[in-house]
């Protein structure tokens, strides 16, 4: 009996908006948006809805517009039988990767032979800190290990960008980088955007195609003038070494946004006439100092690469979340890769974070970049609240 393997069909997702009131997807239900992911990635895979056995859904605020297992309810939004069912999980930022990982996994097992792994977040609707509510977030057996707190991701950033010996021109040629590279992608993302039809303030429908988010116009200039976000007097004393470099311009955007791929065992992706982009071959999660917080990237892709037996130069592709330019780089500078295997199509700081959603942008770049380069692997990491990340490798096809 040979080997289950897992591949991708195909991914889409929405264009990503600004998560704001004015901004381009905010009118809209977070079930209606991940619905209309759903549902053209069945279009346009033309995969049998009777098939799928599962929905895996990422979202990070499963409250209010989130909340009830929004999984559940975009399949029957989207139209798809009530025979199929989802679940909704919370790996953090990670989530759509976390779901994605699952799916191959129970594909590769045995559970499933055709699957829809996914995530969405509306972060103009279920802003972050909404669950919180003003209350104590971690508890009291929390507090007595890590007596000294929780410290905002951003100050983690500029932890990040002071170990790792990076500036702050080193960090906004990054993001510089970021939207110039986005910004030369348009059309090579139209590939994997659903447009979503929108009405705005005024009553009036429109179309959205692009991300909001991309600033052809940026310059290092702009970026420079901006002031540090995250400076404060009493984590100045707590941590001496940060010297403040970390802006709203090399940082990820706050947005909102769906994504949806179709996960299938290879032999029935065969026998019912779907072509796979890329198999997904190997997993890795990880913890670290949840306090550094955004590192765990690193120890989740030295466990990935032991494990496919694979060096790092031997992949022909990265895709790492630009949560704030300083994580990519510290990964980049910690592996000593080729910068211009690194989030070729640009990445958060450029198209947004819509952070239950993003894994599965990541892996629509990354399978973009391996099919340019006519590349064989790919490798995809993300960081994640708390000390985490989740690490993938996969082979195209």
């Amino acid at each position: 009996m040979s080997a289950r393997r897992a591949v991708i069909v195909d991914i889409v997702r929405s264009p990503f908006g600004r998560a704001r009131e004015t901004g381009a997807l905010a009118s809209l239900h977070p079930v209606n948006l991940y619905a209309h992911v759903i549902e053209q990635l069945v279009a346009r895979t033309g995969v049998d809805p009777q098939l799928i056995e599962d929905v895996i859904t990422g979202c990070v605020i499963q409250v209010a517009e989130q909340s009830g297992n929004i999984g559940r309810q975009a399949v029957l939004a989207a139209g798809l039988p009530e025979s199929v069912p989802a679940v909704t999980l919370d790996r953090k930022c990670g989530s759509a990767q976390q779901a994605m990982d699952f799916a191959a996994q129970g594909v590769i097992a045995g559970a499933y032979d055709v699957v829809i792994a996914g995530g969405v977040e509306m972060m103009s609707v279920v802003p972050m800190r909404i669950n919180r509510m003003g209350k104590d977030n971690e508890g009291s057996r929390f507090h007595a290990r890590y007596p000294d707190g929780m410290i905002r991701q951003g100050i983690s950033a500029e932890r990040i960008a002071a170990r790792w010996r990076l500036d702050r021109e080193a960090l906004d040629r990054f993001s510089l980088r970021s939207h110039q590279l986005a910004a030369a992608d348009r059309d090579g993302a139209a590939r994997d955007i659903a447009p979503v039809e929108v009405t705005d303030a005024e009553g009036n429908r429109r179309t959205v195609a692009q991300d909001e988010g991309v600033r052809a116009d940026s310059t290092l200039e702009k970026l420079m003038s901006l002031k540090p976000a995250f400076e404060n007097p009493d984590m100045a004393a707590r941590y001496p070494e940060i010297q403040w470099s970390v802006t709203a311009g090399n940082a990820s955007q706050v947005t909102d946004g769906a994504s949806a791929m179709l996960i299938v065992e290879g032999g029935v992706a065969q026998r019912l006439g779907l072509t796979p982009r890329a198999a997904i071959t190997h997993f890795a999660v990880a913890g670290d100092d949840p306090i550094m917080m955004l590192t765990a990237i690193i120890p989740a892709t030295r466990k990935l690469v032991e494990r496919a037996g694979l060096a790092l130069d031997a992949i022909d592709a990265y895709e790492v979340n630009e949560a704030f330019a300083s994580v990519p780089l510290a990964w980049q500078t910690e592996f000593g890769t080729d910068p211009d295997k690194l989030n070729v199509f640009g990445g958060a700081i450029a198209l947004g974070h819509p952070v239950g959603a993003s894994g599965g942008r990541l892996v629509a770049n990354l399978l973009r970049a391996l099919e340019a380069c006519n590349g064989r692997y790919g490798l995809v990491t993300m960081c994640e609240s708390g000390g985490m990340a989740n690490a993938t490798l996969l082979e195209r096809l």
